[in-house]
C-alpha cells in the first residue's frame, strides 16, 4: 500500500452525481434568511438546505467572507457549504438595505445571523420587531461568547472559542504545546447545534401552537459541551486532564502505531475482551494475566510498556496487512487516512460519501454527501453554490416587487444581480 503521504498517489475517480434540481425534501416550503457570515451560519443553513430548506442568502455587494477562502482562486469553501442556496446581494451601507431586508422576513420559517452582539439592533432589525413582522419567525444569533456575559462583546472566532473552551489545552502530547485543531471544529459543532435548535424551536411553533423565538447560539457553548464530564472529573480527583496524544485517558490499548510502510493504524480496546483479544492476537496470550495487563486500571498505569509491544508487533507488517490481520481476529483497527486515500478508499465509494458534481470551475468538485441518510425523503444535492447575486431578481419579486421597482432597486446600487 502506498505511503499515505505520498503526493504521487494516484486519485481513483469518483462516482459521478448529478445535481437533482426536482428533488424534494422534508423541509420543502420552509423559508430561512440567511444574514450570517463565515462557517458556523453556513454550515447550519447548508444542514438545512440539503433537506429542502429555501436558504436565501443575503450577501453584502463584495459577498460572503467565506467566498475568499480559495484554493488556487477557486471557492472551494463556499462551493461546499453554499450548495442547494439562492443569493441575494444588497448593499448593506444603503439606507434603503433594511426596509429591503424586512420585506424578507413575513413568511419566513427561520431568520439565521452572526454578527457582533448588538450588530442587529443598530441596524434597526431589532428581534422584537423581527417578530412583529412575522410571529412565527425562529431567529438564530450565532456569535463566540454569547448575546449576554462580560465577554459578549468580543471578537468570537472560532480559533478563540477553541482555545478558551479547554479543548487545545487537552490536545496534543503532553511535552509539547497545546494543539488547535486544523479545521473549524467550534464553528462546525455550533452549525450542527444551531440547525438542531432551530429545528425544535419550529416544532414549538408548529406542531405546539407556541410563537417564534430567538435562539442565543454562541460557538462557545457546544464545544465545552462535547468535552464531557472534564469540570466533573476534576472536582473528584482535583486534577486537570493532561494531554495524552491519541492515548484514551479511560481505556488501555488506545493509539496510532505506524507500520512498515510508513503509514499509521488506529487501535482501540475499550472493553477488557478487546484488550485481552488484542494481547492474545498478537501471539502473547501470557500477557492478559501479567499484572501489569490484567485489568484496565493497571493497563492505564503502564501503558507505555504495552504500547511498544503492540508497536513493535504492527511495526511488521503494512497497514493493509496489520487491518487484514487484526480483522481477522475481530480486533477493532483501521487506518489512518489522508484526504488520497480516503477518495480512494471502496467503503467511501460505495456509499457516494464523497462524489463529483459538475462545475463550472473545475469540470467536476469533489463533494460531500447529505451526511444523514432518510429512507424515506432523504437530502439531496439539487443546485450548486450559488453566484454573488445570483437569484436577486427571484427573490425581489417574491417578495412583492413589481418589475419596475426590482429594476430601480438594481439601478440604484441597493441590490446587485448576476446571472449564470
Amino acid at each position: 500500500m502506498p505511503n499515505p503521504t505520498d503526493a504521487a498517489q494516484s486519485i481513483a475517480e469518483l462516482p459521478r452525481a448529478d445535481y437533482t434540481p426536482g428533488a424534494r425534501g422534508p423541509l420543502t416550503g420552509l423559508r430561512v434568511i440567511d444574514l450570517s457570515r463565515l462557517v458556523a451560519g453556513n454550515l447550519l443553513t447548508q444542514h438545512l438546505a440539503d433537506f429542502g430548506a429555501d436558504v436565501i442568502k443575503v450577501e453584502p455587494r463584495e459577498g460572503d467572507t467565506l467566498r475568499g477562502w480559495r484554493t488556487k482562486n477557486v471557492e472551494t469553501n463556499w462551493k461546499a457549504h453554499s450548495r442547494n442556496k439562492r443569493s441575494l446581494c444588497i448593499e448593506f451601507r444603503h439606507d434603503k438595505a433594511v426596509a429591503l431586508i424586512r420585506k424578507l422576513v413575513p413568511g419566513a420559517a427561520m431568520l439565521i445571523e452572526s454578527f457582533r452582539p448588538g450588530t442587529l439592533e443598530q441596524m434597526g432589525l431589532p428581534p422584537e420587531e423581527l417578530l412583529q413582522l412575522e410571529p412565527r419567525l425562529v431567529i438564530v444569533r450565532i456569535s463566540g461568547w454569547g448575546q449576554t456575559g462580560p465577554y459578549h462583546r468580543r471578537p468570537g472566532f472560532g480559533t478563540l472559542v477553541e482555545g478558551f473552551s479547554g479543548f487545545a489545552e487537552m490536545n496534543g502530547f503532553p511535552d509539547r504545546e497545546p494543539v488547535l485543531p486544523p479545521m473549524y471544529l467550534a464553528d462546525s459543532l455550533s452549525g450542527l447545534t444551531g440547525a438542531f435548535a432551530a429545528m425544535a424551536a419550529l416544532r414549538e411553533v408548529e406542531v405546539n401552537g407556541g410563537q417564534g423565538q430567538v435562539l442565543d447560539l454562541p460557538l462557545l457553548d457546544p464545544i465545552v459541551n462535547s468535552l464531557g464530564p472534564q469540570a466533573a472529573n476534576y472536582r473528584l480527583n482535583g486534577k486537570v486532564k493532561p494531554r495524552s496524544g491519541s492515548r484514551s485517558s479511560g481505556s488501555v490499548p488506545r493509539n496510532v502505531y505506524r507500520t512498515l510502510d510508513d503509514g499509521w493504524v488506529c487501535l482501540s480496546a475499550s472493553t477488557q475482551g478487546m484488550a485481552m483479544r488484542v494481547l492474545r492476537s498478537i501471539g502473547r496470550p501470557e500477557l492478559c494475566d501479567d499484572p501489569r495487563f490484567k485489568t484496565n486500571e493497571q493497563r492505564l498505569i503502564h501503558v507505555v510498556e504495552l504500547d511498544k509491544i503492540i508497536g513493535d508487533f504492527i511495526a511488521t507488517r503494512t497497514v493493509e496487512d496489520n487491518v487484514a490481520f487484526f480483522e481477522a481476529a475481530e480486533v477493532t483497527i483501521g487506518p489512518v487516512n489522508d484526504t488520497v486515500r480516503l477518495m480512494n478508499d471502496r467503503h467511501v465509494q460505495a456509499r457516494r460519501l464523497l462524489a463529483d458534481y459538475p462545475d463550472e470551475d473545475m469540470g467536476s468538485f469533489p463533494m460531500h454527501a447529505v451526511p444523514v441518510r432518510l429512507s424515506g425523503t432523504p437530502g439531496s444535492i439539487r443546485t450548486p453554490a450559488p453566484r454573488l447575486g445570483e437569484h436577486t431578481r427571484a427573490v425581489l419579486a417574491e417578495a412583492g416587487l413589481s418589475e419596475e421597482e426590482i429594476d430601480e432597486t438594481l439601478g440604484s446600487g441597493l441590490a446587485k444581480e448576476t446571472t449564470r
